[in-house]
């Protein structure tokens, strides 16, 4: 957070804090606070998380995000409101799962309907999903093919009690790396990991 007291901290925006720390989140995931962008807002909270590596000490391979939670009592014309959530989302794809045309259109429903299945109330989402895939060359032409699911949002939320979206978002990084889903209705991307060297 930005350099400030505890007792600067508006209550509305120390009540978001809570609510944050709150959210109940999947075990598959290590999730930690993180210093938040200092030139975004007045106030801000900022998460990492990455879906559990198979062995303790090691990098996950599986999918990484972050999630930054924004607060501005001027309630900037952008935002639509004093708060703004910033979010975004990476996992390794099978390189054919990488070509899908539909994928980026999937990857933004997942988020939207992760954010819907808990009720977060919201306004003003916007992002990117970026399909990434790469080829080695070189030193790295051991690599071969390989790609990426790239999410990257934000949204106004309408409540300061944000559980709903931590965890909407943590769902989504899930999600993309291949788990199963914990809500009803929502297909999953088949057979889409495999670890590059």
């Amino acid at each position: 957070m930005a350099d400030q007291s505890a007792d600067e901290v508006p209550e509305e925006f120390s009540a978001a804090i809570a609510a944050v720390r709150a959210a109940q989140l999947r075990d598959e995931l290590v999730v930690s606070e993180i210093p938040a962008p200092a030139k975004l807002a007045p106030h801000a909270l900022a998460l990492a998380a990455d879906v559990r590596p198979s062995a303790h000490g090691t990098d996950s391979e599986l999918g990484t995000g972050r999630f930054i939670l924004l607060y501005d009592p001027s309630e900037p014309e952008s935002w639509g409101g004093r708060f703004r959530i910033v979010c975004f989302a990476q996992a390794p794809l099978e390189t054919e799962i990488g070509l899908d045309p539909f994928l980026s259109e999937v990857t933004w429903s997942w988020l939207i309907d992760a954010l819907n299945a808990r009720g977060a109330k919201y306004a003003a989402a916007s992002g990117t999903a970026t399909r990434i895939l790469s080829t080695g060359f070189g030193e790295l032409a051991d690599q071969g093919d390989g790609a990426q699911i790239e999410l990257r949002a934000s949204w106004t939320p309408l409540e300061a009690s944000v559980s709903a979206h931590v965890e909407g978002w943590a769902e989504l990084l899930c999600m993309l790396a291949g788990l199963p889903p914990t809500t009803e209705g929502v297909t999953l991307l088949s057979a889409h990991r495999t670890a590059r060297d």
